[in-house]
């Protein structure tokens, strides 16, 4: 498997929406199993594939804790089908907005349909962490990002400081 980079954020590719998989075949699978590595790696909870240049509607999540064996989900074309009324508050933060983190209000539950690893159709419910993971994960293939979630101050300040590092990185 291989490591592949994460495009941080200002980056507009971030903002750009993902389009369907036609098929899950083996190209599409070494890319979701380079992108659970990446994942792990970095280290995160989930990850898209525009995170890593890939503008296709995929998403890898594990939201297992360290005393629990893996437990990764592979999804291509991931749609959310049914929402939870009840909201909730989770502090989110984001490989692509590295060392960033906002309290991001969404859905508590959400049902999810989804092609697997296998390209066979998947239907799931998740609850608490996972929900908040898989949102925020599908919310990347729409062109979204956790701070599009919070007030504009904060998003800016966000914003700047990610910028700032940038410009401190290529000038190091």
């Amino acid at each position: 498997m291989a490591l592949l980079p994460i495009i941080t954020a200002p980056d507009p590719l971030l903002k750009q929406i993902s389009t369907p998989v036609a098929a899950v075949d083996a190209d599409v699978r070494k890319l979701m199993d380079d992108m659970l590595d990446t994942m792990y790696d970095a280290p995160g909870i989930g990850l898209s594939a525009i995170q890593v240049g890939v503008p296709k509607r995929i998403v890898v999540v594990d939201v297992a804790n360290d005393d629990s064996p893996p437990a990764p989900l592979r999804m291509a074309n991931p749609e959310i089908v049914w929402w939870a009324e009840v909201i909730g508050t989770h502090e989110e933060g984001c490989l692509s907005l590295p060392q960033q983190y906002a309290e991001v209000d969404r859905p508590v539950a959400i049902e999810v349909e989804f092609l697997d690893y296998d390209g066979k159709p998947g239907r799931m419910k998740a609850e608490g962490l996972l929900a908040t993971c898989l949102q925020h994960e599908i919310d990347h293939l729409d062109g979204l990002l956790f701070v599009d979630h919070i007030s504009m101050v904060k998003r800016q300040m966000i914003l700047r400081k990610l910028q700032k590092m940038k410009r401190q990185k290529a000038t190091a």
